[in-house]
């Protein structure tokens, strides 16, 4: 069976990626198989980059506030490339009625600041319980 596919993704100009990379580990010690785009990534490298490694799904990480803007757009480049079926959830510093709106978009779960990782891990195993 093919591992779970997942990458990991910082985009726009914010430098924090230490969140990104604590769960990048995290799911790859949980037997994902994770790619990590690093810092400064614009919605389109994003999308290219999960069509090219064929992703299950896109973690983004957002602290910088952007996330109404790069959320979406990502979402929206992914359908537009034949690729809505990726699963696009998140984390950063998201206000609540951000998360809804987001999740209302299609945007799959949301995960604040303190998450324990397991909760990351056991999220993704619930949306694809037959690749795990």
């Amino acid at each position: 069976m093919k591992k779970l596919r997942i990458l990991i993704a910082k985009p726009g100009l914010d430098g924090h990626d230490r969140g990104a990379k604590v769960v990048a580990r995290a799911l790859r010690d949980a037997g994902f198989e994770v790619i990590y785009t690093g810092l400064h990534q614009t919605p389109e490298m994003i999308v290219e980059t999960a069509i090219q490694e064929d992703v299950d799904a896109v973690g983004l990480s957002i602290l910088s506030g952007a996330h109404m803007t790069l959320i979406p757009e990502v979402m929206r480049l992914l359908k537009e490339r034949g690729a809505g079926d990726i699963l696009v959830f998140g984390g950063g510093i998201i206000p609540k009625e951000d998360m809804e709106e987001l999740y209302r978009m299609g945007c799959g779960r949301l995960f604040g600041p303190g998450t324990p990782t397991q909760e990351i891990v056991d999220y993704l195993k619930e949306k694809f319980p037959d690749r795990v």
